[in-house]
């Protein structure tokens, strides 16, 4: 224990790995880091396994940008030594994109996440009846939206208001049949919100959406 560190990797999930789900991406890190053959911790009990914690699940079917996870290692290693190991190792599409060495005192990971930053492309067919918005529209859609005083929805039978949720909410572009958005949502434990249920109040549901978690936001 004396002995332990924590690192702190910051990845990107991206290609047909967005498809993983939560389970297997801890799956595919734990054999990762194996394959690796660097000095994992392992938890204590019945079935250890290596200690690792992963800043904030990303739903099936969204890329991820900076991913945060937590991984903890027996003995001394260097920062340059764990990275050199591990990055040949890794499946198509997790990337590291930094390793850095954190304090063993931090509370875990998934408290410290708040909020989350997504790019989320809007795709318009490039044949049919329906034009995509134009960009004064998308403007007004947005600032009615950020207007509203509540957003009522619903997610697994369950409704909620969506408002408090969205901190910020901006458009990026509108180009030929797509529409690109920016947003900054709440990510807390039992505050979290989707983006799907934003674009879903922004009349856009329906086509093909491309969703990108940019980043998450940390408690300072």
């Amino acid at each position: 224990m004396a002995d332990e560190q924590r690192f702190r990797i910051t990845f990107a999930k991206e290609g047909t790995f967005k498809y993983t789900s939560h389970l297997d991406l801890m799956r595919a890190w734990e054999r990762s880091l194996r394959r690796a053959g660097v000095p994992l911790a392992y938890s204590q009990g019945f079935n250890p396994r290596p200690k690792q914690q992963l800043a904030a699940a990303l739903p099936l079917g969204h890329a991820g940008e900076q991913e945060i996870i937590d991984v903890w290692m027996e003995r001394p290693i260097s920062v340059e030594d764990l990275t050199r190991a591990l990055v040949p190792v890794l499946p198509d599409g997790l990337r590291v994109k930094q390793v850095r060495q954190v304090s063993l005192e931090e509370p875990a990971l998934q408290t410290q996440v708040v909020s989350a930053e997504y790019q989320v492309t809007v795709e318009f067919p490039a044949e049919g009846d329906e034009a995509p918005p134009t960009p004064e529209e998308m403007r007004h859609r947005v600032e009615q939206l950020l207007a509203a005083k509540e957003l009522p929805a619903q997610r697994r039978g369950r409704e909620y208001d969506l408002r408090p949720l969205i901190e910020k909410l901006w458009l990026e572009s509108v180009y030929r049949n797509a529409v690109t958005l920016g947003m900054q949502l709440a990510a807390r434990e039992g505050a979290t919100g989707r983006a799907e249920a934003v674009v879903e109040a922004l009349g856009l549901d329906g086509y093909a959406p491309c969703y990108r978690r940019q980043r998450l936001i940390m408690e300072d």
